[in-house]
């Protein structure tokens, strides 16, 4: 039961039983209300601050986790790319050198992703830098590892081919060297014997006894095995494949057919001294791409490194060539 309040009234000099206004009682429940709110709105932001429910715990500790995870991708990432560089090192430095093949352009290896839009689709999160950041980078190491597994394919063809490449590689001379009696006119500008001018002598002329046995040099397809009216008399074209392809030029008789299959010392004829000649010999070119070029590299498996620098030497004279 409520206590009934008094107060004194000066007028009537008498204590007089004291009324509360509709007003004084609104405003009372607003201040209390009020006050309610205020500590409830302090307790709320204390309490959701300092001591987080079950759920925003295991939120924290996914978001946490998530944030770790990152960190590890991305270090696996940067260790893998890494890694990479270094097998592109190797694919261009040695894999490459060794078969032979042109390394792969920075152009091809570094091309990156077009569009500022790529990544559109990852943006308005909370992490949104994270994962575009992961993604950009997961998006490149996977284009390198292409290019570079395309080249390892290319690589291992090369490889299996180039048994064979080196088997059709001219690598001997065209006759035996203990029949060998002089390298009579090298690779370079030398004196026509019929017209006397200075010409490019486009192969090296190894003299002979007439009948001494001409081999092919490297394995290959016999391309033309005929009379050549161009000054080569009866003349053989190997092509080795590869680019390569070995010529043997005045033989005075030819001992294989167009079409022959022939492997590195087969016998193809015999040196003679037929069309634009002036005695017997074989003149042997050597010939890349469709290029003429000097053959005295091409003479390794045979020669020792004395008789090398010897026919080095032969072939550098300025002299008069045979044919």
């Amino acid at each position: 039961m409520a206590k009934t309040k008094y107060f004194f009234n000066p007028h009537s000099l008498r204590y007089e039983k004291a009324k509360t206004s509709i007003r004084a009682i609104i405003a009372r429940v607003f201040g209390f209300l009020s006050a309610s709110l205020v500590f409830g709105a302090i307790f709320f932001f204390l309490a959701t601050k300092y001591f987080p429910s079950a759920a925003e715990r295991k939120l924290q500790r996914e978001n946490e986790e998530y944030h770790t995870q990152f960190d590890l991708m991305t270090k696996r990432m940067d260790d893998l790319s890494t890694t990479l560089v270094d097998l592109q090192k190797r694919d261009d430095k040695v894999y490459r050198e060794v078969l032979g093949a042109d390394p792969i352009s920075e152009t091809e290896r570094e091309s990156g992703f077009g569009g500022v839009d790529r990544y559109k689709k990852l943006q308005g999160y909370t992490n949104s830098d994270i994962m575009v950041e992961i993604t950009r980078k997961l998006d490149i190491l996977t284009k390198k590892v292409y290019v570079q597994s395309k080249s390892y394919d290319e690589l291992f063809e090369l490889a299996k081919n180039k048994e064979l490449q080196i088997a059709g590689t001219p690598a001997i001379q065209p006759i035996s060297n203990k029949n060998l009696t002089r390298v009579a006119s090298g690779f370079g500008w030398r004196t026509d014997p019929f017209y006397h001018i200075s010409e490019l002598h486009a192969g090296i002329d190894f003299t002979a006894p007439t009948g001494t046995p001409i081999y092919a040099t490297a394995d290959g397809v016999i391309k033309s095995a005929e009379f050549n009216a161009g000054g080569y008399g009866n003349c053989v074209v190997i092509n080795h494949g590869f680019g390569y392809e070995t010529l043997y030029g005045h033989m005075s008789k030819i001992g294989c057919r167009n079409g022959q299959k022939v492997k590195r010392g087969d016998l193809i004829g015999y040196v003679g001294s037929t069309g634009k000649s002036t005695g017997p010999h074989v003149h042997y070119e050597v010939i890349k791409n469709g290029n003429k070029i000097d053959p005295i590299n091409y003479f390794f498996n045979d020669l020792t490194a004395s008789d090398y620098e010897q026919m080095r030497k032969a072939c550098s004279l300025t002299n008069q060539s045979f044919d």
